[in-house]
C-alpha cells in the first residue's frame, strides 16, 4: 500500500501530464509553422518537451519503486527530487529562448545544469539506498 503522501504526489503529477499534453499541441503548432519560432527555439522547445515527458515518467517510477521498497522518507526525497527535475530541465530549455528572435540561450539555461545536478545526485542516492535496503534484507 502506498503512503498517503506518495498517493497524493502521484495524483498531482498525473494531473500535470495535462500540461505536458498541451505542450504537445504547442509543439505541433511550432513544427507546422503556425507558431513563429526560429531554429534555436524549435530545437530547445523540442528538447524541453521531450525532457518533461521522460522525467515525469522517470519520477513516477522512482517514487513508486521507493515506496514499494519501503525506503521511507529518503525514498520520497529521491522521488520528489527526480520530479523536480521535470520542472528544472524543461524550464531551462523553454525559458532560455524566450523572445522574438533569440540568437543564443539566455541565463535561464542554468536551470538545465541545476536540474542535471539534482537528477545525478538523486539517481546516485536512490541507487545506493535501494542497494543498501536490498542487501540488508537478503
Amino acid at each position: 500500500m502506498l503512503a498517503a503522501s506518495t498517493t497524493i504526489t502521484v495524483g498531482v503529477v498525473l494531473l500535470t501530464v495535462i500540461g505536458i499534453a498541451y505542450g504537445g499541441t504547442f509543439m505541433l503548432r511550432v513544427v507546422t509553422g503556425k507558431q513563429g519560432a526560429n531554429a534555436l527555439q524549435k530545437s530547445f522547445f523540442r528538447a524541453g518537451h521531450a525532457h518533461a515527458g521522460v522525467l515525469v515518467i522517470l519520477g513516477l517510477v522512482v517514487l513508486l519503486v521507493m515506496s514499494a521498497a519501503h525506503a521511507g522518507v529518503w525514498g520520497e526525497v529521491v522521488g520528489i527530487a527526480v520530479l523536480a527535475c521535470a520542472l528544472l530541465i524543461p524550464g531551462g530549455f523553454f525559458f532560455s529562448v524566450i523572445g522574438r528572435d533569440p540568437q543564443q540561450p539566455n541565463g535561464a539555461r542554468a536551470l538545465i545544469w541545476v536540474g542535471f545536478t539534482v537528477l545525478t545526485i538523486a539517481m546516485l542516492g536512490g541507487g545506493i539506498l535501494l542497494i543498501v535496503l536490498g542487501s540488508s534484507r537478503a
